[in-house]
């Protein structure tokens, strides 16, 4: 009998993986596929944080397929180039995938479906990787949401998740698929390992255990979120992008436990990642161009200077350095930590909003280009339903705010630890200041006017 292959991509899972199932369904022996491409994103290939989940991520699905007789088939290259190798290796003469919905990904797949069905294999995809697919949620006018809440609400009213569903008992898996090793790509740092203090376990189990380690403090989730020095969140974002757990998955548990406003306010949260996809797909050119034309002619600085220490961690304020220092050490940083440095980045020190969506890119184990983008362009004010750029975060007031003690900022920055809290977020101002932290590298009133002439210098609506 001639294989069907599954083409493992965002949906490194076995349960409620809609296209698995349909492999599975067919009755033919499978083939599970997953392709390494560099080849096809570009310039959004995958950053290095990312390739180190990817690395046990795929290590983790490889082990499961094991357990039920079969292994996970890996190659490396053009995506489209080496499916057609497989499929002429094999025989194969079916093939399933759930989609994505980068804009490399949707002209990829488009043009690979129009060719294999030309060839004669059947292909089937499928929605694996949101509540509702980009195109189904629109305005009475017909017209994609530009705004987020309407959209929520929109989503709720239109959108009753399916049933997630079960993993395949059973698979027949097709024998004698040459295969890369996962050693062989090279994904993890060597020298150095700059990987060492890397949290989270990526996988299917990994991800389910994060969310049910999650409801345990889903009480005063809507305060406690916003709180760096604790774990208030729930550490979903790298099992969602690499769909180690679908969106569905994920709303079906969180109102099967937790009715309450804090369960509500974590599903909103769900529902910004799906306003986010649906952006970028109806407007591509979201990681590089501002969604609001008038951002086009904003004068940005170019100081390399102040770059470099924003990305290392010594601007001299305390809560934006402390951010960066735990995604450059975790590969993760906290979401109100993310606002505040994006917000220090391109307002107070006037720097293009895409260096510092490119160097996230590189150092999120949960890069996702979607989310990268809008939520970047969200604090520059030049997003949909932006954040207006006029609305500065203070980062003394922030870090006072939601780290009155300097937990988080200690935490990041030992050279801190003897400063008292009263100075914490401003330590320039403490009697003895600490020798070995800089000083701040811009004076943030400065700063701030900086960054409100060059706005009120962009062309009106």
């Amino acid at each position: 009998m001639k294989p069907v292959i599954h083409w493992f991509r965002q949906d490194l899972r076995l349960s409620d993986n809609p296209a698995l199932v349909h492999a599975v369904k067919s009755g033919q022996p499978v083939i599970c596929l997953y392709v390494l491409d560099d080849e096809t994103p570009g310039d959004w290939a995958m950053g290095g944080a990312s390739r180190w989940w990817l690395y046990h991520s795929l290590a983790a699905l490889d082990a499961r397929l094991r357990q039920t007789g079969g292994g996970l088939i890996l190659r490396r290259g053009e995506a489209a180039k080496s499916i057609q190798d497989v499929i002429r290796e094999t025989g194969a003469n079916a093939i399933a995938w759930n989609r994505c919905y980068e804009p490399f990904a949707v002209a990829r797949d488009k043009a690979l479906k129009a060719e294999l069905s030309a060839q004669g294999i059947a292909v089937e995809s499928c929605n694996g990787a949101l509540l509702a697919e980009p195109w189904e949620i629109k305005t009475g006018g017909g017209t994609p949401f530009k705004v987020y809440t309407p959209f929520w609400k929109a989503l709720r009213a239109q959108i009753e998740p399916a049933a997630s569903l079960r993993a395949p008992a059973k698979m027949a898996f097709h024998p004698g698929v040459k295969s890369d090793t996962l050693k062989s790509w090279k994904l993890l740092p060597d020298k150095p390992d700059w990987s060492k203090g890397f949290d989270g376990t990526p996988g299917e189990k990994g991800a389910h255990d994060a969310l049910y380690d999650f409801f345990d403090h889903i009480g005063g989730y809507g305060t406690a979120r916003d709180i760096p020095g604790t774990e208030g969140t729930s550490r979903l974002s790298p099992h969602l992008h690499f769909g180690e757990i679908s969106p569905r998955q994920v709303w079906h548990a969180v109102r099967a436990r937790e009715a309450s406003p804090d369960g509500e306010k974590f599903l909103a949260e769900i529902g910004w990642r799906e306003f986010n996809h649906q952006l970028l797909f109806h407007h591509p050119h979201l990681p590089t161009h501002a969604y609001d034309e008038r951002f086009a002619k904003m004068k940005w600085r170019q100081n390399d200077k102040d770059f470099t220490a924003w990305t290392r961690g010594r601007t001299g304020v305390p809560i934006v350095d402390a951010g960066m220092r735990q995604l450059w050490q975790t590969g993760w940083m906290h979401n109100r930590v993310r606002m505040i440095v994006a917000s220090f980045l391109i307002k107070h020190l006037l720097i293009d909003w895409r260096h510092g969506q490119r160097w996230f890119w590189d150092t999120l184990v949960d890069a996702d280009l979607a989310n990268n983008a809008a939520n970047w362009q969200w604090v520059a004010g030049s997003g949909a339903d932006a954040s207006p750029f006029f609305r500065i975060f203070n980062p003394v007031l922030q870090g006072g705010k939601f780290d009155p003690a300097g937990t988080y900022v200690r935490r990041f920055c030992p050279e801190l630890t003897a400063v008292p809290d009263k100075f914490i977020h401003r330590p320039w101002e403490a009697p003895e200041p600490p020798a070995n932290y800089p000083a701040p590298i811009v004076d943030l009133a400065a700063g701030r006017d900086r960054a409100l002439a060059a706005f009120r210098a962009l062309p009106s609506r």
